[in-house]
C-alpha cells in the first residue's frame, strides 16, 4: 500500500494547485454540508463535522464557504440538497479492484457518469459485494513529517501518542505518517494526535485493500488514467483501489 498511500498524498498536492482546485472545493465543501445534516452544526459536538471542516481549512476553503455549508447542513439556512452516498464497485486495467464513493443529489446521473468513466478507460462494473470484500474500512489520520517548532517527527513519536487511542499502525508515505485504526476509534485516534501537539491534514474513514495488485508502469498508467477520469465526476468523492506501485515506477510516471 505504501505506493498507493504515496501516490494518494502527491495527488492531493497537486490537486490543491490545479486547475481542479474549484471542483475539489464543491467536493468538500458537499462533505460538510452532509455531516452537519447527520450530526448537527455543532462541530463540538459532531466530530465528522469537526473533521470534514479541518479538512476544508487545510485546503484553503474560504471560510464563509464553510460556515454556509454547515448552515444548510443544519438546517439554519434554505438550499441544501437531499444527497445519498452511493457504492459503485468494478475493475480496473490489470484486474485492479476499485470501489467508488459518490454523493449525489441524483442517482440516475451518478451511475451514468461512473458508467462512462469506467467503460472509457478500460475498466468494467461489478456487481455489490463482488469487490468490497477486498477492503477493510478503517480510521486514517494523516500526520505530515514536518512540524512546526520541532525536529521532524518520527515513526516511534507517533506510535507511541496513538497506541494507547486505538491505533493498529503507523505507516510511513514519504513526506507524512497515516496512523490507521478501526473506524470507530478514528476520533480517538485524531484527539491523541492533537493531545501531543502534533498538526495532522486530515482524519477520515477509508476504505483500505487487504490485497494489492503490483502495477508495472504501464499498468500504473492505465489505472491513474481510469481513477482521474473518475474522480472527473462531481458525484464521486472517494475512489480506492488496491493496486500496489514501487518507488520507481511512481518516478517514472511522475
Amino acid at each position: 500500500m505504501a505506493g498507493h498511500s504515496k501516490w494518494a498524498t502527491t495527488k492531493h498536492k497537486k490537486a490543491l494547485v490545479d486547475a481542479k482546485r474549484g471542483k475539489l472545493f464543491a467536493k468538500l465543501i458537499k462533505n460538510v454540508e452532509v455531516a452537519a445534516r447527520t450530526g448537527g452544526g455543532d462541530p463540538a459536538g459532531n466530530p465528522t463535522l469537526y473533521d470534514a471542516i479541518q479538512k476544508a481549512k487545510k485546503a484553503s476553503v474560504p471560510n464563509d464557504n464553510i460556515e454556509r455549508a454547515v448552515k444548510r447542513g443544519s438546517g439554519a439556512e434554505g438550499g441544501a440538497s437531499e444527497y445519498q452516498t452511493i457504492m459503485y464497485e468494478g475493475y480496473g486495467p490489470n484486474g485492479v479492484a476499485v470501489l467508488i464513493e459518490c454523493l449525489t443529489d441524483n442517482r440516475n446521473r451518478a451511475a451514468s457518469e461512473v458508467r462512462t468513466a469506467m467503460t472509457r478507460n478500460g475498466g468494467s462494473m461489478a456487481d455489490p459485494g463482488s469487490v468490497s470484500y477486498l477492503f477493510d474500512r478503517k480510521g486514517v489520520v494523516v500526520v505530515p513529517r514536518e512540524q512546526d517548532g520541532r525536529d521532524p517527527l518520527t515513526e516511534d513519536e507517533l506510535l507511541e501518542a496513538v497506541l494507547d487511542a486505538g491505533a493498529d499502525e503507523v505507516e510511513d508515505v514519504g513526506e507524512a505518517f497515516e496512523v490507521r485504526a478501526e473506524a470507530a476509534d478514528l476520533v480517538a485516534v485524531r484527539q491523541a494526535v492533537q493531545a501531543a501537539g502534533l498538526d495532522y491534514e486530515s482524519a477520515e474513514t477509508s476504505f483500505i485493500p487487504s490485497v494489492t495488485v503490483p502495477l508495472d508502469e504501464d499498468g500504473a498508467r492505465k489505472v491513474f488514467r481510469l481513477i482521474e477520469a473518475l474522480e472527473d465526476s462531481d458525484d464521486v468523492q472517494n475512489v480506492f483501489a488496491n493496486f500496489d506501485v514501487s518507488d520507481d515506477v511512481m518516478e517514472a510516471v511522475g
